[in-house]
């Protein structure tokens, strides 16, 4: 009987730990409601997105990080109190970006229309790219943002564990919880729409710039890391880091 009354117990502390934290999204400058911006608790790794009324729900413990974000404006991060959790119905505020433009100087080739001709004043990538025989990669791109990329690339190839292990041996945590992005369809559905790196760069404590040096030691070209969105640069970095766990086995 008294195992029977501790684990019913058990049971009932567990279900205390689950939570739910209900609230609304508002434009900061007019106070309406704001639809589909996204919700995205970093400890737990789970995501929501507002609804017409700027209303959502998700599941949160005390002291998780909520991070909110929406093309346009300035993302916002706050961390969940029991208050929040017991009263429900919080507000929160996100502001609109605001744009500088500058004069931009259109500078046409001039083109003769002699192929033989045009095509020497056409610029060329400086970066350099280069293929080793004997392995099936496609090819390297070295990059022209610093002299010692190529050299840091044969780093990579010929003592990969030590290459990797300085990407990765400390951000286990992390990458962890990229996996578990990786396994949840709605998350990847949010990350396919997105390009501004923003959640990944949250969840591994990395800024942008760190981000794409991350991927260019991992071989892939500048192309692919200014063209692809997230969740095609969250499936690189997991790939590269999968390499790194089969290396140390």
């Amino acid at each position: 009987m008294i195992f029977i009354c501790f684990i019913h117990g058990m049971m009932l502390s567990s279900q205390e730990k689950i939570q739910y934290l209900k609230g609304v999204v508002e434009n900061d400058d007019t106070g309406f409601p704001m639809e589909s911006v996204h919700i995205l608790n970093l400890n737990l790794v789970e995501g929501t997105t507002t609804d017409n009324k700027g209303n959502f729900e998700i599941r949160v413990q005390t002291n998780d990080t909520l991070y909110f974000s929406y093309l346009g404006y300035k993302s916002l991060k706050i961390a969940v109190t029991q208050d929040m959790i017991k009263f429900g119905n919080s507000k929160f505020k996100i502001t609109q970006l605001a744009y500088a433009l500058e004069e931009i100087i259109l500078r046409p080739y001039q083109l003769t229309g002699y192929l033989d001709i045009d095509v020497r004043n056409v610029p060329i990538n400086s970066a350099g790219r280069y293929r080793i025989p004997g392995l099936t990669s496609a090819g390297y791109e070295g990059g022209n943002r610093s002299p010692r990329a190529i050299s840091k690339t044969f780093a990579a190839i010929f003592n990969p564990a030590d290459f990797l292990h300085n990407l990765f041996g400390n951000k286990g945590v992390q990458m962890q919880k990229l996996k578990k992005m990786r396994e949840n369809d709605e998350l990847k559905n949010l990350l396919a729409s997105k390009f501004d790196r923003e959640i990944i760069t949250q969840l591994l404590n990395l800024n942008r710039l760190d981000l794409d040096e991350v991927l260019r030691n991992c071989n892939y070209s500048d192309t692919f890391i200014g063209d692809s969105n997230d969740l095609q640069i969250l499936e690189a970095i997991s790939g590269c880091y999968e390499e790194y766990r089969v290396l140390r086995m």
